[in-house]
């Protein structure tokens, strides 16, 4: 069963959102329009985690399938969790951090993927083979996030 996804910038109450660019400073109101690219790698995310429950739950129950499918169970659906919190940061410093958390779980569950694949735990390598490269994208636009908010710290924009 795939999950479904009901959270869309489309569904915000009025016209405009605020979102704190600085939370030293004002909020500022943005159009939902320009919101909808926040809620894009949230989805990515989430979606990243139903795919990750799928697979664990087409894994062998032998010890090793249920070892693998409780390490994967957990770091498959932390970044979305850890995602959701990185957009509530108190400071650049907190966003960094809780994206720092995201990227881990992330190669975490690159690992786990690798070990699935290289024993053939799986029937369906295609699926695996999707995850590992969404795996791969996610890490690169996480990782490129962190140098970018670390740069703007380094600038004094915290």
């Amino acid at each position: 069963m795939e999950c479904k996804h009901h959270i869309h910038a489309e569904n915000t109450p009025s016209n405009l959102a605020f979102f704190p660019l600085n939370p030293k400073k004002s909020m500022i109101p943005f159009r939902k329009a320009h919101m909808k690219r926040e809620y894009d790698l949230e989805k990515r995310l989430t979606t990243y985690s139903c795919k990750m429950i799928n697979i664990v739950e087409q894994l062998p129950s032998t010890k090793a399938g249920k070892y693998i499918a409780g390490q994967l169970i957990r770091s498959g659906n932390s970044p979305a969790f850890n995602y959701g919190e990185a957009q509530s940061a108190e400071s650049r410093r907190d966003f960094v951090h809780k994206l720092k958390v995201v990227l881990k779980e992330l190669k975490e569950c690159r690992i786990a993927l690798t070990i699935i694949k290289e024993k053939n735990m799986l029937d369906d390598a295609n699926i695996l083979n999707e995850q590992l490269k969404e795996t791969e994208e996610l890490i690169a636009i996480i990782a490129k996030s962190i140098d970018t908010a670390e740069k703007n710290i380094e600038k004094g924009l915290d």
